[in-house]
């Protein structure tokens, strides 16, 4: 598959929100839901991120990762809806941006149960705080069904980006990696 025939899909996949961007659409939650992931910087880069993680593996690491992160992600979300929250979700969505980060700029590759294992929690994290978000009168489902699928689309936009790219370019995406650390690291501090 081409970039460019990658980077289209990712294009339809999104113009939903851009055609429905202006009020009046009676929108049920799947834009916001399209919009949340896409529209905060942390959830972006951590996102992002995922993909770029994952394309740096090797094995089934290459699609555990981002299913693990989706899954999880819609379990945090079910319990986001219920009120249940997690002690310090910012600071725990703050450290996955740097987490993520560092391991895209270092490409990590640890045991896969450990590479899992962080995703799940990282992604705990970032669902609880899109099921906390709920816009009112939104349904939860609809809601959680387009932040699933902007998700899926960040994960495979950072996959797309290492896998299409020449090699030679394996250090801008660990460069990217290091600014989405320097990033978390920032919003940690704030």
């Amino acid at each position: 598959m081409t970039l460019k025939r990658i980077l289209g899909a990712i294009a339809l996949l999104l113009a939903p929100a851009v055609a429905f961007a202006h009020p009046g659409h009676g929108d049920n939650g799947w834009i916001a839901g399209i919009s949340h992931p896409i529209g905060g910087l942390d959830h972006l880069l951590a996102m992002v991120a995922v993909g770029l993680w994952a394309a740096q593996q090797q094995g089934a690491a290459r699609w555990a990762l981002p299913c693990t992160f989706v899954g999880t992600m819609l379990l945090g979300g079910y319990c986001g809806f219920e009120g249940l929250s997690m002690p310090a979700l910012e600071s725990g969505i703050a450290a996955s941006v740097l987490a993520l980060g560092l391991a895209v700029a270092l490409a990590v590759r640890p045991p896969l149960a450990m590479a899992v294992g962080a995703t799940a929690l990282f992604a705990l994290f970032h669902g609880v705080a899109h099921g906390l978000e709920l816009p009112d009168m939104s349904s939860p489902w609809a809601y959680a069904a387009g932040f699933v699928l902007a998700t899926a689309a960040l994960h495979a936009a950072g996959y797309a980006v290492v896998r299409v790219l020449p090699q030679a370019a394996a250090p801008l995406v660990r460069l990217a990696g290091a600014a989405s650390a320097v990033t978390g690291a920032w919003l940690l501090a704030g």
